[in-house]
């Protein structure tokens, strides 16, 4: 799944549970540096609950232009490992509704380090079982506070492709780069945006040359969401 946010993105204060809800929209449905529909967008809603570290979440993603609707459910758990470094565990289970009707469980996890509040490195890790593969991506954060109440980041993500998207090569599979903008509308409300860039590699380019796609495989796409906590 393609959001700019993550499933959750919730924070517990004084183990008190809390109830997330998002909206979401982006131009161009993008994961694995790959269009997943053939024309337009797609909207999410999401509705997520974490209570001691442990999350559960279902969304419903909907094409805007195309018959695609896509389901997923899971749960999560957050590990402390360090003071400056976090780690998580989870599953989800993902039902999709297209041409053809296909679902999957997958299984991940992350790991995070936040010693410094200007650059968030964090590597995570995805494992299909329908496709057999995983997934890994490194990635690159550097949020800065333009004031109180808008944050900017830009990053980078490596993506490494091991048979999870395709059979035919193992190894880099995009390199990604893009900006996110963060405006804090109320302690319980906030208003994000992005622009991404994709640039295809080797596992995308080889799939795209079995499959005999031709012209560019890189991919530029933008989205926007709004976050309530309760």
């Amino acid at each position: 799944m393609s959001l700019m946010f993550s499933i959750p993105a919730l924070a517990t204060t004084d183990n008190q549970p809390i109830m997330g809800f998002d909206i979401a929209w982006s131009n161009h449905y993008i994961s694995e540096g790959r269009n997943n529909l053939n024309e337009g967008g797609i909207a999410w809603g999401v509705v997520s609950f974490e209570q001691d570290d442990v999350a559960l979440y279902a969304l419903v993603g909907r094409a805007d232009q195309v018959h695609y609707i896509e389901w997923n459910a899971g749960i999560e758990y957050t590990l402390h490992l360090h003071d400056d470094v976090d780690a998580t565990i989870g599953y989800q289970r993902l039902e999709f509704y297209g041409d053809e009707r296909a679902s999957d469980n997958e299984f991940f996890s992350s790991l995070t380090y936040n010693g410094f509040s200007w650059l968030i490195p964090a590597i995570n890790y995805t494992f299909a079982t329908e496709a057999g593969g995983y997934f890994v991506e490194l990635s690159l954060h550097s949020p800065w506070e333009i004031n109180e109440l808008l944050t900017l980041t830009p990053y980078v993500v490596q993506g490494v492709d091991f048979q999870y998207s395709s059979e035919q090569h193992d190894g880099a599979n995009h390199f990604q780069f893009g900006l996110e903008a963060e405006h804090q509308i109320s302690d319980s409300m906030s208003l994000s945006a992005h622009i991404s860039h994709s640039i295809a590699q080797e596992d995308i380019k080889q799939q795209a040359s079995a499959d005999g796609v031709q012209g560019s495989l890189d991919q530029t796409y933008a989205g926007v969401y709004l976050n309530l906590t309760f």
